[in-house]
């Protein structure tokens, strides 16, 4: 095997699984653990970098939808309150129709933007802006 075959190798075994459907965007899943009356969410960054989102703002969008408080502790997020790994992913869904797809052309390439007072939704695919929901 030449030198090229083998760095080929190496980076086809780096590449991310497959989507399922042949989507090049995924909705991330949550890495959830409920420990007592506390639920604490593992890759809660990692979604909101997938998501393209800042935290903050996936992180009161799930304050609100869930009515909890929470704490931080290592990159992890802690809400307080049981919550299944369904019901995050379910919030995780509704955030994405709500603030990252387009309603026009269903890609995720959009961005949030402050208009005045509005927030809007501007997408990068085709030139529409949508006013959004105040988180």
């Amino acid at each position: 095997m030449s030198d090229y075959e083998k760095l080929l190798k190496i980076c086809i075994d780096r590449l991310p699984c497959e989507c399922g459907k042949g989507d090049r965007f995924c909705i991330p899943k949550a890495d959830v653990l409920i420990q007592g009356a506390r639920t604490i969410f593992f890759n809660f960054y990692d979604v909101a970098n997938a998501l393209r989102r800042d935290p903050k703002h996936l992180l009161k969008f799930f304050l609100k939808e869930l009515a909890t408080s929470y704490e931080e502790k290592d990159r992890k997020v802690i809400f307080t309150g049981k919550f299944p790994g369904a019901l995050i992913n379910k919030k995780i869904e509704m955030y994405v129709k709500n603030y990252v797809s387009c309603p026009n052309c269903d890609k995720p390439d959009t961005k949030l933007m402050k208009v005045e007072r509005i927030e809007v939704m501007k997408c990068e695919a085709c030139g529409s802006r949508h006013a959004v929901k105040r988180v």
